[in-house]
């Protein structure tokens, strides 16, 4: 059974960082599941991307901005070790779904994590810390994330938040 440690955190909080550093002990061959979709995305957005490819060892990148479920499934041989990198990228994509479905498909992405034969980092975002945001589809993506965000650690044997580089043991 696959064990899920859980980092969140703001922004520049140090969750990648973290979560290449825990991925490292997990051997040497860790599978980066990689929920962006590039497709459209402007320059900052594609340099973010690049400089998280840079930092980290060169692991075998798995692109899964559509099917997590299916992607994991496919992953032959299984890796050492997996780093999901990010819950809220993965939501972004998926605004157009109903709320429902999308918490249905994350539980559903949570049960095949926990049923993986090898450890996990999921990295996620803290948001909601803010000013309530005066756009209604923000609220909504705010209120998402921090519903699955708590998921997340309820499905997770480790939670941390990150702050400043620091990682603070939530559970």
């Amino acid at each position: 059974m696959g064990r899920i440690t859980y980092l969140t955190g703001p922004v520049r909080s140090g969750k990648s960082r973290r979560a290449v550093e825990l991925a490292a002990t997990f051997g040497d061959r860790v599978v980066v599941l990689a929920t962006f979709n590039p497709q459209g995305a402007d320059p900052e957005m594609l340099a973010r991307v690049a400089r998280h490819r840079a930092e980290r060892p060169a692991w075998r990148t798995l692109e899964a901005p559509e099917d997590v479920v299916g992607a994991l499934a496919k992953v032959n041989p299984p890796p050492s070790g997996l780093l999901f990198d990010c819950q809220t990228l993965w939501l972004s994509a998926r605004l157009d779904w109903q709320d429902t479905a999308i918490l249905a498909e994350w539980q559903a992405i949570l049960a095949a994590l926990r049923e993986a034969p090898y450890p996990v980092v999921i990295v996620g975002n803290e948001v909601g810390w803010s000013p309530v945001p005066e756009s209604p589809v923000l609220r909504r993506w705010r209120d998402l994330a921090g519903w699955l965000g708590q998921a997340t650690a309820a499905a997770s044997e480790e939670a941390f938040l990150m702050v400043a580089g620091c990682a603070v043991r939530l559970k």
